[in-house]
């Protein structure tokens, strides 16, 4: 059985001395995939091509001009005839042996790689990463399928034979213990629900969308999959999977494709009755609404949802403040803070405030904006016009009830995108910017003076995704990691405060209102979320 590892593409050309030929080869895909921009594509439903009756023209937000693609506006009709599709395949699906599956998502996972450049290209334009964050989510896709693949293997499929022996004592009537004359076999496996509504979000279309994709149908279930299609845009990119996935071999009905709103396509998962589970990527409000909109209609899906934070980290008098200043900075702004996991608030010891607030304005200075094809440019534009404008809503009430540090204007890079600067905000913890996600390169700074006040205005949020600490202290490395209430907690990360989970060595997990269930992806627990227990016993 192959074992499992991380693809790290950029690490290793980094390591080899080869920089150069992973810029050429991106360099390479962009021209490819461009020359092919304004194309028409269809839905997938069975492995046909399906058209709807509207189209929709997705543009790429470094300009908001240059189209990407025609794409189409799925309804519920067609929503259904892939909800269908999926529900008759699922039978013959849900009974190949866990082998053969895992033997197809491995081959999926070497499509990817040979097209991983392509796809991080595509990604770069759809939203607006630079090459390194593409080719990084690129990179997670391919791992979450290897992984995946190894961990059903290891598990084999999750089935658990046991026994218990015939008895020589005879009874004339049953009872809770009895003794039983003959040998009685009992398998328990995990057993797969049928359909998901797989829904994606837009900040990570090709490893998020991949990664609870095949989380369904690796472990026997069949996928009617949407990827974002409205204001925020990424169909390319789903495009791919399903073509990769069905170059792989996954059979026609597993794997649905159907772009379109989420109030029509979305709506359609959520209610009809036939789709077993919905697992979904995005904002509270919306999988909350999922949530309660499914259970008062009787519907009583499985739910895998992700939901958002609002992610602390805490700089103690004790912490190195370079390494902190690097971690946060990266964490806060990567990708214009468009990122569940992004930094979005800081706790700092009241003796070091003013350094780390310059190192981090430093920092921030240093990312150049622009737009994210160049091999230089760190940030990019942000999504859409909404984004845009949470952003400046945002800044104008740190200006009315705080104080602006640093950034908070529009940049002029390109006239049709919405290119913002990284903004630092003071401001006190019962401002209301500290308990509401934005989604925009935004971070909270204040100051504290008792490491305990720290920790309990880190967990007072509704949210509980990602948290960090920067400390040489051991007593409050081990304090911090007793209370925090997150499920992906990182210390002294200088690389990244508190994104960049690896598949396999950290597992991606919320807490309270960021999940519903408490088990993340990339770990050994994600995959028994998409089955259902079953105990059968037979006597002889």
């Amino acid at each position: 059985m192959p074992g499992f590892s991380n693809e790290s593409t950029y690490k290793r050309f980094c390591e080899s001395g080869k920089e150069a030929e992973f810029d050429s080869l991106f360099e390479s895909a962009i021209k490819s995939i461009t020359s092919q921009f304004g194309k028409k594509y269809p839905m997938y439903i069975n492995g046909k091509e399906v058209f709807s009756s509207e189209s929709i023209a997705e543009k790429t937000p470094i300009d908001n001009t240059t189209v990407i693609g025609y794409f189409q506006k799925g309804t519920r009709e067609d929503a259904r005839a892939a909800i269908e599709a999926a529900h008759n395949a699922f039978i013959t699906w849900s009974n190949i042996s866990y082998k053969e599956r895992a033997s197809i998502f491995r081959k999926a996972a070497e499509i990817f790689s040979k097209n991983k450049f392509e796809m991080a290209a595509i990604l770069s334009y759809e939203n607006g990463k630079s090459r390194y964050e593409s080719i990084g989510e690129v990179d997670e896709a391919i791992d979450f399928m290897n992984y995946y693949a190894n961990e059903i293997e290891i598990n084999k499929g999750y089935i658990r034979k046991t026994k218990m022996e015939a008895s020589k004592a005879r009874v004339n009537a049953g009872f809770q213990g009895a003794p039983s004359s003959s040998e009685e076999k009992v398998m328990i496996r995990m057993v797969p629900y049928g359909v998901f509504g797989v829904i994606a979000p837009f900040n990570f279309p090709v490893s998020i969308s991949t990664g609870m994709s095949v989380g369904a149908m690796i472990t026997g279930n069949t996928v009617v999959f949407k990827p974002s299609s409205s204001d925020s845009m990424t169909m390319l990119t789903g495009i791919k999977i399903y073509q990769y996935l069905k170059e792989a071999g996954v059979p026609d009905g597993v794997f649905n494709y159907v772009s379109g709103p989420g109030s029509v396509v979305g709506e359609e998962l959520v209610e009809n009755p036939n789709v077993s589970g919905i697992v979904f990527t995005g904002s509270r409000e919306v999988g909350v609404g999922m949530i309660t909109k499914a259970y008062s209609m009787g519907l009583q899906k499985a739910f895998i949802v992700e939901m958002g934070g609002k992610n602390p980290a805490i700089v103690s008098k004790y912490a190195d403040l370079d390494q902190s200043a690097s971690g946060i900075s990266s964490a806060a702004f990567g990708f214009d803070g468009q990122k569940c996991s992004a930094t979005s608030r800081v706790y700092v010891h009241e003796s070091i405030k003013e350094q780390f607030i310059s190192k981090l304005i430093e920092k921030a200075r240093e990312m150049k904006i622009g737009d994210p094809i160049k091999k230089e440019n760190y940030l990019g534009p942000l999504i859409s016009k909404n984004a845009f404008n949470t952003y400046v809503e945002a800044i104008n009430q740190a200006k009315a009830n705080g104080r602006v540090l640093y950034g908070g204007n529009k940049i002029n890079v390109n006239p049709s995108g919405y290119y913002v600067e990284p903004a630092i905000i003071e401001a006190k913890h019962s401002n209301e910017l500290v308990q509401r996600e934005l989604f925009v390169p935004i971070l909270i700074v204040e100051s504290y003076k008792e490491f305990g006040d720290a920790i309990k205005m880190a967990n007072d949020t509704k949210y509980g995704l990602t948290a960090a600490l920067y400390s040489k202290k051991k007593k409050e490395i081990e304090e911090f990691s007793n209370r925090i209430e997150a499920g992906t907690v990182y210390v002294n990360r200088q690389t990244s405060a508190t994104t960049g989970a690896i598949v396999g060595l950290h597992t991606f997990v919320g807490w309270k209102g960021s999940s519903i269930n408490g088990k993340g992806s990339g770990s050994k627990f994600y995959l028994q979320q998409f089955m259902r227990e079953q105990s059968i016993s037979i006597t002889k």
